[in-house]
């Protein structure tokens, strides 16, 4: 009886951590700018990673192959938020700006026509244009 309930609930937790990859996948190709795509990714990568990993623990039991995959939880929970953290500042060093939803704000999340994508990528640049560079030097 505690054989079911043990493989039981390790299928819930793999199949919770599938639909969260699965999730953040569609995320990652949905969403409209860089920093929602890596909070979709991001997201999607601590969670399923984490929700299988238990499932895994669970279903390997109490023993030395549990503590290797508590060492892989415990270093994948703190380096995906800090490679994501560095991922979106370097992306705003490189000039990319989120779009942002609301009056004032520059660009609206929900804008689907072109003419609005291509003024907004070509607001997202900062500093002097490529012409203005090459007129200095």
């Amino acid at each position: 009886m505690i054989d079911v309930i043990q493989i039981g609930l390790s299928g819930i937790l793999l199949a919770a951590g599938s639909f969260f990859f699965f999730v953040g996948g569609l995320g990652l190709m949905r969403m409209p700018d860089v920093f929602t795509r890596m909070h979709a990714g991001s997201i999607a990568d601590t969670a399923g990673a984490g929700l299988m990993l238990a499932g895994m623990m669970v279903a390997a039991g109490i023993g030395f192959v549990s503590v290797k995959l508590v060492v892989i939880l415990g270093i994948i929970l703190f380096t995906s938020p800090i490679a994501t953290h560095a991922l979106a500042q370097a992306a705003l060093h490189a000039g990319v700006e989120p779009i942002l939803s609301g009056k004032g704000k520059r660009g609206t999340a929900g804008s689907k026509t072109p003419a609005s994508r291509k003024t907004a990528s070509k607001t997202r640049r900062r500093g002097p244009s490529r012409k203005a560079k090459e007129a200095s030097q």
